[in-house]
């Protein structure tokens, strides 16, 4: 079932429903990817399309300002990639989304990640469409972020400590860094990994194919 959506001057909370239900119909799991700029987010995007293409098949919604510097790295592993461009908002809002995957084939993808952008300004439960939130946390950027970003780490179903092969170089407590998310969402699942390297990968691949399962099941089940 391929959606059609039309901007009909809908509100942004039913834009967010509708982008649900036209995913969900299509038995396409979307993982909205957030994170501050440099903490790896297209580089992890990169190394999951590579890894999980062609058993899952992969599109991306890449939220960027101004540029395609992200957006043309990953359009090298699916082309099913659309670029969106935030302007001076700076973050992706329902709108965009609604808009963006109205041009992809939603019969054909299993995973969708929209890509947000490198500000961390923007709202962190603002409502994309998606099924899941991922944050990405960099050990280059510091064991403090947790909890100098609280509402991302609560709005987060999985925390990402990225980069963590630079941890010999850089100072980052890991311990002190999972305490604070362990205060702030408990129920969050945090894998250490390094998306450029692949260290911790398949510990996120797994997590991931079983929500991308799940979903095409369900799908299945609603429409016999």
């Amino acid at each position: 079932m391929r959606a059609r959506l039309t901007d009909d001057g809908a509100g942004a909370s039913a834009f967010g429903r509708r982008i649900r239900d036209a995913l969900r119909d299509a038995g396409v799991f979307t993982i909205s990817v957030i994170g501050g700029t440099g903490c790896g987010k297209t580089t992890l995007i990169e190394a999951t399309i590579e890894k999980l293409m062609p058993e899952v098949h992969v599109g991306v919604v890449a939220c960027d300002p101004i540029t395609r510097r992200d957006a043309d790295p990953m359009a090298r592993h699916t082309h099913r990639l659309v670029q969106v461009h935030t302007g001076q908002a700076h973050h992706p809002d329902a709108l965009h989304i609604y808009r963006a995957i109205g041009s992809l084939d939603l019969e054909w993808i299993d995973l969708l990640f929209v890509e947000n952008t490198g500000s961390l300004t923007g709202p962190a439960k603002h409502d994309v469409g998606q099924d899941m939130t991922v944050a990405v946390f960099s050990v280059a950027a510091g064991d403090d972020k947790a909890d100098k970003q609280p509402e991302l780490v609560r709005s987060a179903d999985i925390i990402l400590i990225n980069k963590v092969d630079l941890l010999g170089c850089v100072p980052f407590d890991i311990a002190a860094f999972r305490a604070d998310v362990r205060r702030l969402n408990p129920k969050a699942e945090v894998i250490e990994m390094s998306g450029l390297h692949a260290h911790g990968v398949d510990r996120w691949l797994e997590w991931l194919k079983k929500r991308v399962q799940k979903a095409g099941q369900e799908a299945a089940s609603w429409f016999g």
